[in-house]
């Protein structure tokens, strides 16, 4: 690989430019009218615009990304974490014209971006999971008769997509008619599908998943788990690693069903598998994502390890170690977003007037603002990445609260405050944490 288009934004265009730069491979940047003023765009060695600020008209735009990467001779295309970095079809079209999809092969992705295949790949090799819909739910009628079969409450998600977006819970029959249209919807503008499907909803889980990286070879290993139990309206905003308060069994288990499932598939990259755990501690398989996650700086942290370059070297055929990685300490990362939690997280938009942001030991920071950057409604509200590691979850948690405190963003409301009560209430501060946590402090 010598050139390395990046067909996302933000932060983490920022974070996959480091890492090619350091690989010496060429970067490309994309972007769109909106974020041509990104200061990010002057550390790649090309940056061209592929549309206006919408993002079906930039980086949902296939044929411009395509076009671009075949006029600048692009040999690869890193998808980042969102828009098309789960798209079968994209994954296609790379393939096809000989460029690196770095991520799973298109026909991968057509098992694990389809939600419900996923599920069932689980259940026949003796994985649990939520009952639920097989495949995509065309109308209101079949929506209506699949929730009274696996009975309410019930998930509304999007067949193709993931991180909250297109994710709706229903509660009864009358809620699952107001809410379906808009899913589709949802859906359509997030990922450029409209498809739905339907699974029972489980009150109050713990959100919980594996790292995994796996060679074209056949090679796979596990760098570690993490806990995603704290979210707003599905979407995290705390996440850490490794999992606190758990059995070793059942650490051992997430790891062996994660290691057995990407087995059956075949798979080649770096991806994530995702559980839910009710109240009873019953663990249920939930999805797939078969790309860098957003809280990938956690398992960097107590790994040491550079996944994004791990993912490149994979995606250029280099073998892998399958041994078990060396996992040290604790880290935690907090999401801060654009947007406001007494008006239940509503997006904030305007410009950042001054930004000063923590340092010092165990300390990380990922960010792409600036004083002057202008944040607008049409993209994710993440601002800043915080990530604090420790040699204990307790020295972790005590090192994210000063980070907080340090950290000040003028310009836009966020949640930082949010954060840090999140970080003091008890249940969490000893490791209770579930995916109610955020709207039972909201109540109080």
């Amino acid at each position: 690989m010598k050139r390395i288009l990046i067909a996302d934004r933000g932060e983490v265009a920022l974070r996959v430019i480091r890492t090619v730069k350091e690989l010496g491979i060429e970067a490309i940047a994309v972007y769109s009218e909106a974020d041509s003023d990104m200061r990010y765009l002057r550390y790649a060695d090309e940056k061209v615009q592929i549309g206006p600020t919408h993002p079906s008209k930039s980086y949902l735009n296939m044929e411009a990304i395509m076009s671009v990467a075949l006029t600048w001779k692009a040999n690869a295309i890193h998808p980042g974490y969102g828009f098309l970095a789960e798209n079968p079809m994209f994954a296609s079209w790379c393939e096809e014209n000989g460029i690196v999809f770095i991520g799973p092969s298109s026909v991968i992705l057509r098992i694990i971006a389809n939600k419900a295949r996923a599920k069932d790949l689980a259940l026949s090799i003796g994985i649990p999971a939520i009952p639920g819909s097989f495949g995509e739910v065309d109308n209101i009628e079949d929506a209506l008769a699949m929730a009274r079969d696996i009975g309410m409450p019930v998930m509304l998600k999007s067949l193709y997509g993931g991180g909250g977006r297109g994710m709706r819970v229903a509660r009864d029959e009358d809620q699952l008619r107001k809410l379906f249209t808009r899913v589709q919807s949802e859906a359509l503008a997030a990922f450029g599908k409209s498809g739905v499907y339907i699974e029972h909803y489980i009150n109050s889980p713990r959100h919980l998943e594996v790292q995994v990286m796996a060679d074209e070879f056949g090679t796979i290993q596990i760098l570690g788990d993490r806990e995603c139990s704290i979210q707003r309206r599905h979407q995290k905003i705390i996440e850490e690693a490794p999992i606190p308060n758990i059995e070793e069994d059942t650490r051992k288990r997430l790891w062996l069903w994660a290691r057995q499932i990407m087995e059956a598939i075949e798979f080649r990259g770096l991806g994530t598998v995702e559980f839910l755990m009710d109240q009873d501690g019953n663990i249920y398989f939930m999805e797939i994502n078969g790309r860098l996650q957003v809280e990938h700086p956690v398992t960097e942290m107590i790994t040491g390890m550079d996944v994004v370059r791990q993912q490149i070297l994979i995606a250029a055929g280099a073998h892998i170690d399958g041994g078990k990685p060396t996992i040290k300490g604790h880290a935690i990362e907090c999401r801060i977003n654009a947007e406001d939690p007494s008006r239940n997280f509503m997006p904030t938009t305007g410009i950042i007037r001054h930004v000063y942001l923590p340092g010092g030991p165990g300390v990380r920071v990922d960010t792409h603002i600036f004083p002057g950057c202008e944040i607008t409604s049409y993209y994710d509200p993440l601002l800043v990445k915080l990530i604090a590691y420790n040699t204990t979850r307790k020295g972790a948690i005590k090192r994210m609260l000063r980070m907080l405190d340090e950290t000040f963003i003028q310009g836009v409301t966020t949640n930082k405050d949010f954060l840090h009560q999140l970080l003091l209430n008890p249940k969490f501060y000893n490791g209770n944490g579930d995916t109610s946590l955020v709207n039972t402090i909201l109540k109080q």
